[in-house]
């Protein structure tokens, strides 16, 4: 696959992104202002490398459709559409000084809040598509082909974590007419200690972890069938079809399971990094379900009996 063939509306939004990225990666450095207990050119630099990851992903996506490209091309165009969208009000928010996320303190902020909103729903809408048409449509390697589809609804899920956070928090209903709508931590305020990079809360849940890695999926599960196949040369178990299906679906399980896990855990206002003795105990079980699937994914097959001679059995 060449780069002509990808969606263009999608490259280029992908090479912006890039230049966007290394721009606000300069910002960050050479502008000492924060908001919410970060560096103010951050967050743009943050959402240019996941929209350009992003942006990629799915233009790769759209070159696999052989049927309706009318549609697929639209579908694309629309994405690159929305994500531009909602690049210009981060930077211009930030450029203002002010929050992008959950601020309704003022009519133009409540607006562009809404316009960020309208367009995740957008490009959700736009992908939820590309995966029915990735459904339908017939791929060459089936484990490459189940990667694809599972990637793509697990990033979906993945996707809609994101709709968590514009709930209003109980504090944030007893102000009546509160500034600042949503959050990404849960139990603490947003803003206070957290991971280098992501800012994921280390002291109260983080709805950002399981969106992350749920999204994700779009790159890990291709990745992972990607090295499935190259491992085959080596491995000749890996040569056979039905194995790595069954690892395919095997690593979307747990990658799901992980997803679902820390979303959980973000919910019930507890940090990533200290998951308490219920946490662990549902990783233990996934872990264990994950070892017994990789043990039966990886089982030769069972050989056929041998066929009887004709003469055998007169």
């Amino acid at each position: 696959m060449t780069i002509a063939k990808l969606h263009r509306p999608l490259v280029l939004v992908a090479g912006l992104m890039a230049v966007l990225a290394l721009a606000a990666l300069t910002g960050i450095f050479a502008d000492d202002r924060t908001l919410v207990g970060a560096p103010i050119w951050l967050k743009p630099f943050k959402f240019a490398v996941s929209i350009a990851v992003y942006a990629t992903t799915i233009a790769w996506l759209l070159s696999l459709l052989e049927r309706r490209p009318r549609l697929a091309w639209w579908l694309g165009t629309t994405i690159a559409g929305a994500m531009l969208g909602e690049i210009v009000i981060i930077v211009g928010q930030a450029v203002r000084g002010r929050q992008s996320h959950f601020n309704v303190g003022t009519p133009l902020d409540s607006a562009l809040y809404s316009i960020m909103g309208a367009t995740i729903a957008i490009a959700w809408v736009a992908t939820l598509v590309i995966a029915v048409l990735l459904l339908m449509q017939r791929l060459p390697d089936r484990a490459d082909a189940l990667a694809v589809r599972l990637g793509i609804l697990v990033a979906l899920a993945g996707m809609a974590v994101g709709f968590l956070m514009t709930m209003p928090s109980a504090a944030q209903l007893a102000q009546g007419r509160p500034s600042i709508v949503g959050a990404h931590a849960v139990g603490v305020a947003d803003g206070g200690p957290g991971l280098p990079l992501v800012g994921w809360s280390t002291t109260g849940g983080d709805l950002r972890a399981g969106h992350f890695i749920g999204m994700h999926a779009l790159q890990a599960l291709p990745l992972f069938a990607f090295a499935l196949a190259l491992a085959g040369h080596r491995i000749a178990r890996l040569r056979e079809d039905r194995v790595r299906i069954r690892l395919v679906g095997v690593f979307a399980f747990l990658y799901a399971g992980v997803t679902v896990l820390v979303t959980w855990q973000a919910l019930r206002g507890q940090p990533l990094t200290h998951p308490d003795a219920l946490t662990l105990a549902a990783a233990a079980v996934l872990l264990v379900l994950t070892a017994i699937g990789t043990a039966w994914a990886s089982a030769s097959p069972g050989r056929a009996p041998a066929a009887i001679p004709a003469g055998a059995l007169s």
